[in-house]
């Protein structure tokens, strides 16, 4: 029997480019998704908390609401008293009156803390004698209290988009009040098995026939990548049908599998089929198993005749079809982990062929050994059973008992952020990471991990080697310079922009400071008992600031009202004076903006983000340069009030 031989074969790598550039895998359309389907789906856009959550001070567990001070000293034998005032503080209830000093008011979990209490004793250490209760035990500031904001602040940037939803994101979603979730639009991919001697699962088996396999495979397969399946079914080896069945599958796809009669044997005639409605790119790849692999295009629409044996099916999957519906979908690229081990069988390879050989890793007495499962590509288990592959050179014709070779481990759910930033927080920050996103996608994962730890906190993450950028504005008044002279050592300072910080005040409260130095302002309110700040985290730049002017020329410095309860972005700050939880506070105009607060501004800083030098050649951290540089992200930064 004549077979046609395979004219051109390619690596691997030319094939994917070549798929790659012929069937460019750009993102689908947004949808809006409901919550409650939206578990497994690819997040399209950054979702930004609409509120605070919590979106008051929430007492942990049931006890006392107090002044921490009122309790300094406490004791069993010398337990501090203090005035019952009011009726105990139920969740769901806002408090109608404040706590002063040197009163105590009952509060339950879950309950809003009124104003003026800075902390919440636990009922057991407390005694309740007539109208006053005896706290046997100190409090702290902030003790057994989630201030408004902490988990959640108006405005932050809770999830970003391309990142694939788990329980743990949609309870984030729910806890922002969001019904709908903007979703990348699910690819639809159409899977057809041929073959005369494929039969669907639950048919009684004739001699010489299969049930068919790599439909369910190719299709869960599919599913688990959050994509959408087209079960189209089985087609026999016939010309006219697998043409017919085609035209059907691309009418309703955006990819089209098709497994089986991609060889160059008589009855092989999917891979015609596809010729003659449109271009094939490749068929014949130089790898083992998966040779016979068949990648066109017909009027834009990619088409992949994957070999039928399933585990040569499964692993030409794998190693094309799924990084180019990765990249359609915005998703990273499949994360995987290599051993060392040692081969202890010898094993010829054919030269000429990259060989993937799938293993099961078994301990021996010097370490694993990379044990070949060695059932040939039409084994349904191996695939399923192996713990990974090792790859065998096309130049190479041999591995040796003994020799020592690298598993590819699978690790297909294991992601790991592509860039981690830690340090200050900023508005133009998000602008930035969105850019730096929007560079990559959709060639490269832009799986990123932001922590607002402030400007120390994000000095010593990169001391630790705990991220790859970190974001800081610290003046060094001696000098009069910012930032460099805190640039740990073996580390870089990459200018970034300019910024503001101003006081922010709520509307009716800006005329009675009009006209004022603001520094005498923020002095005159940090004096003023009645007038809470909201103040930033301890470690951030904007604390620092504001600690050094509570301090200048003074031995003890000025511990403003609310002192103790610390906010960790702008956005938290403006959101809690807004509300009336606080009266003042420094920030960003943009984040006063946001709220409608008014803005007064005090110091002109300088942004800028610091890259150890083990990270600098990174291609993530290159690409945030880049879109740090970019004359698209200076415009948006400038719009945005920044100053580029």
């Amino acid at each position: 029997m004549r077979q046609e031989q395979f004219l051109h074969v390619v690596s691997l790598d030319e094939a994917r480019r070549l798929f790659a550039e012929a069937a460019p895998p750009r993102r689908l359309a947004t949808e809006l998704v409901p919550l409650a389907a939206a578990l497994g789906r690819v997040l399209a856009d950054d979702v930004a908390a609409p509120h605070d959550v919590p979106g008051f001070d929430r007492s942990n567990v049931d006890g006392w609401a107090v002044h921490a001070a009122d309790t300094f000293g406490a004791s069993e034998r010398e337990p501090a008293r203090l005035r019952v005032i009011g009726q105990p503080l139920e969740p769901g209830v806002a408090p109608e009156s404040s706590v002063a000093p040197g009163t105590a008011r009952a509060i339950a979990t879950g309950a809003c803390v009124p104003r003026g209490a800075d902390a919440v004793v636990m009922v057991e250490h407390t005694r309740v004698v007539a109208d006053h209760v005896h706290i046997e035990r100190p409090a702290v500031p902030g003790e057994r209290i989630a201030a408004a904001g902490t988990d959640m602040a108006r405005g932050e940037r809770v999830l970003f988009g391309g990142r694939v939803l788990t329980a743990r994101d949609t309870a984030v979603l729910a806890a922002c009040g969001l019904a709908e979730v903007p979703c990348v639009r699910k690819p639809r991919v159409a899977i057809v098995s041929s073959g005369n001697e494929i039969v669907p699962p639950g048919a009684t088996l004739a001699p010489g026939q299969v049930h068919d396999t790599n439909s369910r495979a190719l299709a869960d397969a599919v599913r688990e990548l959050g994509a959408e399946a087209l079960e189209l079914g089985i087609v026999r080896d016939d010309l006219a049908a697998s043409t017919a069945k085609l035209d059907e599958a691309l009418a309703q796809a955006d990819l089209v599998l098709w497994s089986g009669g991609t060889s160059k044997g008589p009855g092989d005639v999917a891979y015609r089929a596809v010729a003659a409605r449109g271009r094939v790119l490749v068929h014949g790849v130089a790898l083992k198993p998966g040779k016979p692999l068949c990648l066109a295009v017909v009027d834009d629409t990619p088409v992949a005749v994957l070999p039928g044996f399933p585990t040569s099916a499964l692993f030409t999957f794998h190693a094309v079809i799924d990084p180019w519906l990765r990249r359609r979908l915005g998703l990273p690229e499949a994360s995987t982990s290599t051993l060392e081990a040692t081969w202890p069988r010898t094993h010829l390879s054919e030269s000429g062929r990259t060989e993937y050989e799938l293993v099961r890793l078994v301990p021996g007495r010097d370490g694993w050994l990379a044990v070949s499962l060695g059932k040939g590509s039409g084994s349904v288990t191996t695939f399923a059973t192996a713990d990974g592959f090792v790859e065998i050179p096309a130049a190479q014709e041999r591995v040796d008992a003994g020799d020592r070779v690298t598993v590819v481990r699978w690790a297909r759910d294991a992601v790991t952020p592509d860039l981690v930033i830690a340090g200050s927080h900023c508005v133009g920050l998000d602008i930035l990471v969105g850019r730096w996103r929007e560079r990559r996608l959709p060639e490269r994962s832009a799986n990123v991990q932001v922590l607002a730890l402030g400007s120390r906190g994000g000095l010593d993450a990169v001391v630790r080697g705990a991220c790859h950028v970190a974001p800081v504005h610290l003046l060094d008044e001696t000098s009069g310079r910012w930032n460099e002279p805190f640039l740990p050592a073996r580390t870089r300072l990459v200018h970034g922009y300019g910024r503001r910080q101003g006081l922010l005040l709520r509307a009716d409260d800006a005329a009675r400071f009009a006209g004022r130095a603001v520094e005498d302002a923020i002095l005159e309110l940090a004096a003023d008992p009645t007038r809470r700040v909201a103040a930033r985290n301890p470690g951030s730049g904007t604390r620092l600031l504001m600690d050094g002017l509570l301090a200048r020329g003074r031995d003890e410095p000025l511990r403003p009202a609310g002192w103790t309860t610390a906010y960790t972005s702008h956005t938290a700050v403006a959101v809690a004076i807004a509300q009336g939880r606080a009266d003042w506070g420094i920030g960003l105009e943009q984040a006063a903006a946001a709220e409608g607060l008014a803005w007064q501004p005090w110091v002109d800083e300088q942004y800028d983000f610091v890259v150890p030098d083990e990270a600098w050649q990174l291609p993530a951290v290159q690409d945030f340069l880049a879109a740090l540089a970019d004359p698209v992200t200076s415009d948006a930064l400038a719009q945005a009030g920044f100053r580029p």
